[in-house]
Order: C-alpha cells, then structure tokens, then sequence
C-alpha cells in the first residue's frame, strides 16, 4: 500500500511540472507573435520584393555614411582642440622655465640649438667667474673658509676625516677615485696637446704629476689645482681646472719659474734651546742643503740662553757655509705676534716670500715649494693644515722603545691628526702682510693673533689657500698653560693640550687601564687554574 502511494505521488509531481513547461512555452510564443515591429527594424530591413526595397537599401547606406562624415568631422575638431590646448600648455611650461632660469641667471631662450649650447657654455663659464677662482671674496668668519684637500697619484690627504676615516688614505670610493683620475687625465691631454707643445717635445705622463689640490664649492662646482715636473730643475707646470657640475673646463695653464724664489723662514724664540737645536737640524738639511733659496730671520726675546743660541747659528752657519741668517734681540716678554711682524718688518730687500714658523715644526723641502707654489703677490695667501704628532711615549707604549724622529713622521691616524684649528703655520709675501696691517700686537704670550691674521684675509679680497700638506709637522711637545694667560686663552691653549696627546683609541685605554689590568689577571688566573 505504501509504495502505491509513493508511485502515484511521483507520477502526479512529474504531470504538474510537465504542464508548468507547456503553459511557460505557450506564453513565450504568445508574446513573440503579438509583439509589434518598431520603425527602425521596419526601415533597417525591408523586403526585397517590395516595391521600394532597393531605394530603401541606398537611404540606409547614404545615411550610415552622413553619419560617419559627421563622426570624423567631430573627432578632427576635437583634434584640433586638444593640439590648441597642448600647445598652449607648452608655451606657459616654456615661459614658466625662462622665467625660472632668468631668475637663478642662466638666461636660457628659445633659439637654436647652437645659440642654445652657446649660452650654455656661457653659464658655464660664468660659474667659473662666481667661484673662488681668479679671485677671494669675504666671508665673514674662518668657519666659512672652504679647506682644500690634497693628493698624489697614489695617496688623498683630507680634513674631514671623523671617527672612521684617515688623514692619509687611498680613495676608496670610486666616485672620488675617477674623479680625480679624470681630473689628472684631463690635465695631461691639455699639456700634450699640439697647441700646448712643439713636435719634439716630450710627452707628459702620470709620473709627472707632483700633487695636487682640490676643493668644492657647493652651488658653483670643483675647483682643481695640478702641479707637474716642468722642462728644468726649479721649473713646474700647473693646470688650474673647474667643473661646474658638468663638463671639467680648463680654466688656466701656467709655466711657474721658482729658481729665484727666496723665503724668508720668520721664528720667534724664547729660550727652548734644546728644540731650537732640533730645528736647525732639520733646517740645514732641507733648507741649506736641499733646496738653497731660504733665508732665516729670528726674532729672541730676553738674554736668557741667547749665546746658546747664538752659538747654534753659528756653527751651522760655519758647518755648511751658510750666511743667509738674521738674529734680532727683543726685550720684553715673549709675543709671537710681535716677533714675527718685527721679522717681516725687518727685512729691506725686494719683496720676499715670508714663511711664519715655530721652533717645534719639521717640514721638508717638497713643503717649501708647496709654500711657494701656493702663493702670489696680491691675489694669494697660503695657510697649510699641518700634521700634528701625538706624545710619541703613549704612542710607542714607552719612552724606550720610541724611534728615531725621522720614522715617527707617518701620516696616520694613530701617530698624529690634522691640526685644523690652527693657523700659525702660513706662507705670504711680505707686500700682502704690510698692506693687510701685519699681527695684533697687543696680543701678549700665546695664542689668538694666527686668527686674528688669518680672518683679515678673509674680510679680503685675496684667495686662502687652505688644504692639509705632507710635508709639514708639529712635533710634540709638553704643554704648559700659564696663570698670566687670559681666560680666552687658556681655554685655547688647555683644547690645545688636550688634542695633543694621543687618539680617541688610545685615550681609552689609558682612561679604563685598570679596568683592562684587571680583566688581564682574571684570564691569567683562569689560564692557569686549567693546567693545574
């Protein structure tokens, strides 16, 4: 019974969906056959066998046509706009641009391309003509000077050198590698060009090359100083390049004679007998016996130890044949400034070269005609970054084991650092230093009239050559700050004493040596408890 009902109930279920299909069907077909033709369709396709088909078919095809013109017509003027509009932005992007250029003074316009590179190259050139090239501007304090840094073929003498670089280092970033490659190369090309040199002359190499200088002006470009081995003995070739962030530009080629070149080495001294010793050793080797073309001038103060001193002139004087000396006797209490304006004063001859020195500098031959190369009567000052010496003994460990003098004299960073804060060390003629007025001389004992000097050829118009050199030593020395010194100057002179000691690395150790003593003897011990 009950699969009765099952069938029957799936045999009703399937007639009723079968009825819902045919009712759905019936109405689709009503609806297709009662549904009215619209005036388009009737138009797009009419019969062919009527009697208007063929007219019928011409209408619809001249329409679409019509319909196409007007279609491109629309887009030729919408086209048309657009290259209106386009060109419309263009020419106030343009105007914006000279506009801006007028403003920053490239005075660029809409010229040819060869008036264009030739206003080009004029900007160039006039970014030669802002920089510190042909001549000094003032600034207004020795922060502002830009330093140069120095280089060989091999080696770059820099000022910035922080907690991870050294004074003395190969270039290691290739940016600045090729760029003076480049510099060098440049330089060459022009020395060997035809228009530089007859037929037989030698060709100029790499192994020419002396040194160099280099700095760069942050809103102008680089400024590039090279100086080459000339045709003779005391003759030099030096090429002056600048980039102005772009293409390096020669800017000067000049033969420098420096055969006749006389400097006047100026030395203030009071007591200090043993150091004045040192330094005439060293002063008859490079001077005397090196390079020839230097006079001594020094200025004593007091009578205390002068016949010591007098005594040391004259056996070097008499040992190597030397007459080119001059002793001034000054009373009063020492005044650095004081001897070396009477020293620059002094001499009567033409105008001279005038190097300041102190008793505790070592300086070799190749310096001195760095010192000359650097200068020039009315238009050039130079204020070497010498090296300065940390205390051998905390260098060396101990007072035993220190070298001679000679091999203490390397350039790295744990025997020394650049001694950028000073400016006693300089090379000037002696018409430059009478027309700027000379040192303060009411600056007493140590310290302050090297700046004061110094800041007086900023306010000028003359170039500062300021840029570390090889060549140039402050020898260390124990320093005492005296009660007399002003507190100015005893702040100076206490920063002094505190650089002059040894290196960041080196002053830890001393500072947590007991620290490290201790740690020692724990390993010690622990050493030993294990081989028992």
């Amino acid at each position: 019974m009950m699969m009765v009902r099952r069938g029957l109930l799936a045999w009703i279920s399937r007639v009723v969906v079968l009825l819902v299909l045919l009712c759905c069907a019936i109405s689709v077909l009503y609806m297709l056959a009662c549904t009215p033709k619209g005036d388009e369709e009737q138009l797009a396709l009419p019969r062919a066998n009527s009697p208007t088909g063929k007219e019928g078919y011409q209408a619809v095809l001249q329409e679409w046509e019509e319909q196409h013109r007007n279609y491109v017509s629309s887009l030729k003027r919408q086209i048309a706009q657009l290259k209106e509009e386009l060109q419309e932005r263009s020419e106030q992007l343009r105007n914006g641009q000279y506009q801006a250029s007028d403003a920053a003074g490239l005075g660029l316009d809409r010229s040819p391309p060869e008036k264009t590179q030739a206003d080009l190259l004029a900007f160039l050139h006039s970014q030669v003509d802002k920089a510190e090239v042909h001549a000094g501007v003032k600034l207004a304090t020795e922060y502002a000077a830009v330093p140069f840094d120095s280089f060989t073929l091999q080696k770059v003498y820099q000022l910035e050198t922080g907690l991870t670089r050294h004074p003395e280092e190969k270039p290691v970033r290739k940016d600045k590698r090729d760029e003076l490659v480049e510099a060098i190369e440049s330089a060459l090309e022009t020395l060997n060009s035809p228009a530089e040199n007859s037929p037989n002359h030698r060709p100029y190499t790499a192994s020419d090359f002396i040194e160099g200088i280099y700095r760069t002006e942050r809103d102008k470009g680089t400024l590039y100083e090279l100086t080459f081995k000339g045709d003779h003995k005391h003759e030099f070739k030096r090429l002056v390049l600048f980039r102005p962030f772009g293409p390096i530009m020669k800017v000067k080629n000049e033969k420098l004679n420096m055969a006749n070149t006389l400097i006047n080495v100026i030395v203030p001294l009071a007591k200090r007998v043993d150091k004045f010793r040192q330094f005439m050793q060293n002063f008859r080797e490079m001077c005397i016996e090196q390079d020839g073309r230097v006079h001594l001038t020094v200025v004593y103060f007091g009578k205390e130890e002068i016949n010591e001193v007098k005594g040391i002139l004259e056996n070097t004087s008499k040992a190597a044949n030397f007459r080119n000396f001059t002793f001034i006797q000054l009373n009063g209490e020492f005044s650095r400034g004081k001897g070396l304006d009477v020293g620059a004063r002094f001499w009567k001859g033409s105008n001279i070269l005038l190097f300041f020195c102190d008793v505790d500098i070592y300086f070799t031959s190749e310096f001195l005609n760095t010192c000359r190369l650097n200068t020039q009567p009315g238009k050039k000052v130079f204020y070497p970054v010498l090296f300065s010496q940390y205390n051998p003994g905390i260098i060396y460990g101990h007072h035993d084991a220190v070298p001679p003098l000679e091999q203490q004299l390397v350039i790295k960073k744990e025997t020394g650092f650049w001694r950028d804060f000073g400016f006693g060390m300089t090379c000037q003629y002696r018409s430059d230093f009478i027309n700027i007025g000379g040192f303060d001389l009411d600056i007493k004992g140590w310290g302050g009239e090297d700046v004061h000097l110094y800041r007086k050829y900023l306010h000028s118009n003359l170039i500062v050559v300021r840029t570390p050199v090889r060549g140039l030593f402050h020898l260390w020395h124990e320093k005492r700050c005296v009660d007399e010194l002003t507190p100015e100057q005893y702040k100076m002179c206490m920063q002094s004493k505190a650089m002059n000691e040894a290196s960041h690395g080196q002053l830890g150790m001393l500072v947590f040596r007991h620290e490290i003593e201790a740690h020692l003897r724990k390993q010690k011990q622990k050493t030993s408890s294990k081989k028992t």
